[in-house]
């Protein structure tokens, strides 16, 4: 659910079940909730509140305890916290033991009224309290999905055997409270595998803070990093929390740690070894709880060896490694990528791409992206926005492309791959010639490399020369056969 959403959804009128087997009573409680523009349904039995429970969710719940059974609103209490726990369930009884009031409470009630409910502002009060809470609750759940879909496992996007692999890895880490050291070139997408990691770990529901360390200074990063006193320094004016405290049971993600100065890095490893920061301009040690995940594109060993980066400290951040590969290294992914990110950028254009051609496809899947996932992204985003004809073709391709430019290709021209649903066009050929098609498509992509195609196409390199020296053979029989029916 959006923000819009939500302020859209405040303005509903709550939606309310009203329980009670005495039809006046019942009737007394709608009219008096109808006040706060609630819109309120009727059972007068726990048989006929659980059928309707069972067709529609709605905010609150306003039951009676005693109904044909001395526990029948505990029963429904019961029912609604195990299909719908975001609903709120308010309980009325004229039976004042505290054991029972206690009882419903422990079993997730919202509240516990006695009758005669003789103060009525009262009832709509609670009942507006408890429906917003159901929403805020609602609400939360939906964020988290998201967030599990945007940061778990299947937002990390790649079917190649060199993804699937460092997905695998992810999957072992994430559980645990290990440090992780996360290698990679600029833009493969460091941040988004540290986010995987905490959002798949026991430490998903406190803060995860990212922070680029070559993007400060080093008085800046130490305020960042580990807060500061008031008057540490001349823009100093009051106390501040560093992202170490601010983190407290989360995650701090430490991105490009490489650049880090070397005063920071001695503060760093005793984090890392007690748990302990102390704030600039401060001799007071605070302990922190945190995990902590680093990231850089530079080869760590060789600063090691050229004294910009503490051997103690290298070695503390990479109990855990985990390497991004290129995108060069998982070329099979880039059509997967590419469906992904068009999809996602015409939602946010509010565009129509029905898919892309044959020649702009095959120009994207040969290219080296060098800046690698997020040249990726950034590109799909420049083609969906330029795009007029609800057809990514050569026209629309970035300039960095090589053939970018109008296409040489009719309008009619093939369109490939998961937008243009391929299936269609295999529809009536045998497995032979769709497996054919695959191997020579593939090899026309990265300019004839047969050991990445072998690769890319998940299959030894022995079984692809095999399978073209039996297509040559069926070329050459092709073409005697043709010779002999001319002669």
């Amino acid at each position: 659910m959006e923000r819009d959403d939500l302020l859209n959804e405040e303005k509903l009128p709550l939606s309310v079940l009203v329980v009670d087997d005495e039809p006046d009573y019942a009737e007394a409680v709608v009219n008096t909730l109808e006040r706060i523009n609630a819109e309120c349904e009727v059972a007068h039995s726990q048989k006929d509140a659980e059928k309707i429970l069972s067709e529609k969710i709605f905010d609150v719940v306003v039951t009676d305890l005693m109904l044909e059974r001395d526990d029948g609103g505990l029963q429904i209490l019961k029912r609604v916290k195990e299909t719908a726990p975001e609903t709120e369930v308010i309980m009325m009884t004229a039976n004042s033991k505290i054991e029972i009031a206690v009882e419903a409470m422990r079993m997730g009630a919202y509240n516990y009224l006695t009758k005669p409910l003789e103060n009525l502002q009262h009832l709509r009060v609670v009942v507006q309290k408890a429906g917003e809470s159901s929403r805020l609750r609602r609400l939360n759940r939906e964020m988290k999905e998201r967030l599990d879909e945007k940061f778990g496992f299947g937002g990390v996007v790649g079917n190649s055997p060199a993804m699937l692999g460092a997905v695998d890895r992810l999957k072992r880490i994430a559980p645990t409270d290990a440090t992780v050291l996360i290698l990679g070139e600029t833009g493969t997408g460091k941040e988004l595998f540290a986010q995987a990691i905490h959002q798949n770990s026991p430490r998903k529901h406190r803060p995860f803070v990212a922070l680029n360390c070559a993007a400060l200074s080093e008085n800046i990063l130490e305020s960042e990093l580990f807060g500061h006193v008031k008057g540490a320094f001349t823009d100093a004016s009051a106390n501040r929390v560093g992202k170490f405290e601010y983190a407290q049971g989360g995650t701090v993600f430490l991105d490009e740690v490489g650049d880090m100065p070397m005063p920071t890095q001695v503060k760093l490893l005793r984090v890392l070894e007690n748990g302990e920061i102390t704030r600039v301009g401060s001799n007071e040690t605070i302990k922190v709880n945190v995990r902590i995940i680093s990231a850089t594109n530079q080869n760590l060993e060789e600063a090691v060896a050229n004294h910009t980066l503490r051997e103690d400290l290298y070695h503390r951040l990479k109990v855990v490694t985990l390497r991004i590969p290129p995108l060069r290294e998982r070329v099979g992914d880039i059509p997967i990528l590419l469906d992904y990110f068009i999809r996602m950028f015409a939602k946010k254009y509010g565009k129509t791409v029905k898919g892309v051609t044959q020649s702009a496809r095959l120009k994207l899947f040969a290219y080296d992206w060098p800046g690698n996932v997020r040249q990726l992204k950034n590109a799909a985003e420049s083609m969906v926005a330029v795009d007029i004809d609800e057809l990514i073709d050569d026209d629309d391709l970035p300039e960095e492309i090589p053939g970018a430019g109008p296409s040489p290709l009719p309008e009619s021209a093939a369109v490939i791959g998961p937008l243009a649903n391929p299936a269609a066009s295999l529809v009536g050929r045998t497995i032979g010639e769709v497996e054919r098609m695959l191997i020579e498509e593939t090899l026309k992509s990265n300019g004839g490399n047969r050991e990445e195609a072998a690769k890319i196409l998940g299959i030894g390199a022995r079984t692809l020369y095999r399978k073209l020296k039996e297509y040559e053979t069926a070329k050459s029989r092709e073409a005697d056969s043709g010779s002999a029916k001319t002669a």
